[in-house]
């Protein structure tokens, strides 16, 4: 029941309590009754809790890059009671690129200018005063976003399941859906130790959200897990490393920022696997530090700590939000890539939007956002309009 005793909208079953599940969980309870099933004994293990997310409006496509534009306000600004504690801190994005990459700085300039007015070149010196372990000798420039931020992944995961709670949904954990039937009011879920009746199915299971749809009778959109390794090592003595932006190779084949007294660092792979609890391979961390080491002055010797999460996509790279026109009261909230976190705000709203109001919001909708681009038929050659 809602607030002063009236009754809500819909009854919703969610299927994922990481990033994407547990922010329209919130979205969605302020009007509907909610219910989260987590597979794991915690929300967010397997993508979630392993990113080390950058709020920037340059990395990925436009879609992408409209939805986390569509997402700054709420990470900046949380709403009243979300939480007492900033989710964003500055955290400037440089690009780089060594001498064969200079038509791919000019390409992406450009590129991010289209959408990004304060995105601006920095010449070689300007790239070593903001970073100055960056080789001369291999540097030749880069690109430079001044308003991206750090995310603080961890505080606004447990916002968004707290606020969630306080709006009336339950999230179960180690409660894994092992059936979903289809009834004439809706969907039964089936679990190890019990069948819960909802009239909406979200599928934001991650890498798992295919497997999901397959008991839903619905067809897969391909979405593919892939692996991404990441690791800390300490930053040179005295290099006041607090202080840098994060640094990215223009062709994304590297990148490492500073995380609190160590620097994160990323060969940025994306090895295709089946969805599993990701474990990093030693050669992806040797082909990162080989990388890094040939475009700065660091030698790293010793690694601090080293993961491995996946990130799961769909073949045009973007997320898939929306209904599935063959699965009637299942909604697709997956494939976020490398992207679920700066555009969870976004997507929770686009997703509550079209369940609860059958449109998105306004501010979503303005920017073109809409089911052509997100929902899942773009991906099945017979529905494609």
């Amino acid at each position: 029941m809602a607030d002063g005793g009236k009754p809500k909208a819909m009854n919703i079953a969610i299927i994922g309590g990481g990033i994407a599940g547990a922010s329209a969980a919130y979205e969605l309870a302020d009007r509907a009754e909610v219910t989260v099933f987590e597979q794991e004994s915690i929300c967010g293990y397997h993508s979630t809790g392993r990113s080390a997310a950058l709020f920037t409006e340059c990395y990925g496509d436009s879609v992408v890059r409209r939805l986390a534009m569509g997402s700054r306000r709420f990470l900046e600004e949380p709403p009243t009671g979300f939480i007492d504690q900033p989710l964003v801190r500055p955290r400037s994005l440089l690009f780089v690129g060594t001498g064969p990459q200079q038509p791919a700085l000019a390409a992406s300039l450009d590129e991010y200018r289209s959408m990004v007015p304060t995105v601006k070149p920095v010449t070689a010196d300007q790239a070593r005063e903001l970073c100055p372990v960056l080789d001369p000798q291999a540097v030749v420039g880069g690109i430079l976003e001044p308003g991206a931020m750090d995310i603080d992944v961890h505080a606004l995961h447990l916002a968004y399941q707290r606020g969630a709670r306080d709006r009336g949904a339950r999230i179960l954990t180690d409660t894994a859906v092992t059936g979903l039937e289809r009834t004439d009011t809706g969907w039964m879920i089936r679990t190890a130790t019990a069948v819960h009746p909802s009239e909406v199915v979200v599928d934001a299971a991650g890498a798992w959200a295919d497997r999901i749809a397959a008991m839903a009778g619905a067809r897969p959109v391909g979405l593919v897990p892939k692996r991404r390794t990441a690791f800390t090592f300490r930053p040179p003595e005295g290099s006041s490393h607090e202080r840098w932006p994060m640094i990215l190779d223009v062709d994304e084949r590297w990148y490492f920022r500073p995380e609190g007294v160590h620097l994160l660092a990323s060969p940025a792979d994306e090895t295709p696997m089946d969805p599993c609890d990701a474990r990093h391979e030693e050669a992806d961390v040797a082909l990162a530090i080989e990388r890094i080491e040939s475009v700065t002055t660091m030698s790293i010797r010793s690694i601090e700590h080293a993961w491995a999460g996946l990130r799961s996509f769909v073949d045009d790279h973007r997320p898939v939000n929306g209904w599935d026109p063959e699965a009637d009261g299942f909604y697709w909230l997956a494939g976020q890539g490398g992207f679920g976190i700066k555009t969870s705000p976004a997507m929770a709203r686009y997703a509550a939007g079209m369940i609860l109001d059958g449109s998105p919001p306004a501010d979503l909708d303005a920017q073109e956002l809409g089911p052509q681009l997100l929902g899942p038929s773009r991906l099945r050659e017979d529905q494609r309009p």
